[in-house]
């Protein structure tokens, strides 16, 4: 794709970010006159943080303009350039045309509550059922049929993007991110222990909650009610649900775009953070 224009994205309140937004914007003008910064509708989103920082962009922007995640964070995962030393270089690449994009699978959340539809949100990463403070219970559904019962703290589905994120902490299994998948992983069941399980990116997975004890010892900063179990997106969107309701999650009609530099940048990504020999 040629560019025509380019957005950053990046906390305000992470110094080194603004400073690298104000170096680059110098070299752009310099490098690349003719491209013009557009932060409504850019051709290219450069993303300057941590994978955190990419999760947002992803939820702000739904124009899907190409993701060049300038890694500034400590995990780097989604990052297209990890090392600050290289930034620039990339840049030249991406504006003279050589690098590849990558397409990744989002979630389509949606809860409802008896057949009115109460929540919806789009993430890159996972959906979560949680009860931070006790238990609840759950009924997981794929494609209609009643597949595993919870009891603990929650269940996680991810996408394979995610799978290095809060899945990887619940002990779930690493995928490519290129894969449409979506992998279902308990939290913390009081049940005997089983494994993630995997399904394609086409299927349709139904979560029911059937009970929990409500507390009210926690609540929700925005409103001040008193929750128990919650529901989030890429822990951006956070809604309280209530015994009864379904969260309904699928593929998302739309991807997100991720700009590449580096063939296999993914399992080199992976041997860094594990320590493969």
């Amino acid at each position: 794709m040629e560019a025509k224009t380019y957005a950053f994205f990046y906390r305000k309140d992470v110094p080194v970010a603004k400073k690298w937004a104000v170096k680059i914007r110098a070299w752009m003008r310099k490098e690349h006159p003719d491209i013009k910064e557009n932060s409504k509708s850019p051709d290219f989103l450069l993303v300057l943080g941590g994978d955190g920082a990419v999760l947002s962009a992803v939820q702000k922007y739904k124009g899907e303009p190409a993701i060049i995640s300038l890694n500034l964070g400590n995990v780097g995962f989604l990052s297209s350039v990890r090392s600050p030393k290289k930034f620039l270089s990339a840049l030249q690449k991406l504006f003279k045309g050589a690098y590849s994009e990558e397409k990744r699978m989002l979630l389509s959340i949606s809860a409802y509550r008896g057949k009115r539809l109460v929540f919806e949100a789009e993430s890159l990463n996972e959906a979560a059922i949680q009860s931070p403070l006790g238990m609840v219970e759950l009924e997981v559904n794929i494609e209609d049929h009643p597949f595993q019962y919870v009891r603990g703290t929650g269940i996680l589905v991810s996408t394979a993007t995610g799978s290095t994120a809060f899945n990887l902490s619940a002990h779930g299994p690493v995928v490519m991110p290129e894969m449409e998948c979506m992998i279902i992983t308990k939290l913390l069941d009081h049940n005997i222990p089983t494994p993630s399980f995997v399904v394609t990116g086409d299927k349709v997975v139904r979560l029911k909650v059937l009970n929990f004890r409500k507390h009210g010892l926690l609540s929700l900063g925005k409103t001040g009610k008193a929750v128990d179990v919650v529901l989030s997106a890429d822990s951006n969107s956070i809604f309280p649900l209530e015994p009864g309701d379904i969260v309904e999650i699928r593929k998302a009609e739309r991807y997100a775009k991720f700009a590449v530099f580096e063939k296999n940048y993914f399992l080199k990504s992976v041997q860094e953070k594990f320590s493969f020999n």
